[in-house]
């Protein structure tokens, strides 16, 4: 089955899922869920897996979307670590670092989509 244009939709809204609900832990509104730095568990790394992998593993993109999402969840899990070490400031500044690899996973899902596509 080929990836629909619902299925990159979906996976970018798992994206901005992602970066919300690290932005709430960093903020003190939500409560750490380890399952969100994940490959396997996250929503986006788990559609990866479950969807696109099967199908499409020897794409180059599919590849770097992986690296690149296992970069910004490492990073994420840092900057909760220095969150509930006190490091309020600095964590909320990695977000920064989260927005850049999000762009690059944005960038790779559309190069995905178009080369699918064609």
């Amino acid at each position: 089955m080929d990836l629909t244009n619902l299925d990159f939709q979906q996976a970018r809204i798992k994206q901005v899922l992602f970066k919300s609900r690290l932005r709430s832990i960093l903020y003190g509104v939500r409560e750490v869920d380890d399952t969100l730095f994940s490959l396997q568990k996250n929503p986006l790394g788990e559609w990866l897996n479950t969807i696109v992998k099967p199908k499409y593993s020897s794409y180059p993109e599919v590849r770097e979307i992986e690296r690149v999402l296992q970069r910004m969840l490492d990073t994420g899990q840092d900057l909760v670590r220095r969150y509930k070490s006190g490091q309020l400031e600095q964590s909320r500044a990695g977000l920064d670092q989260i927005e850049t690899y999000s762009n690059q996973i944005t960038s790779l899902l559309q190069a995905l989509e178009q080369r699918q596509a064609a």
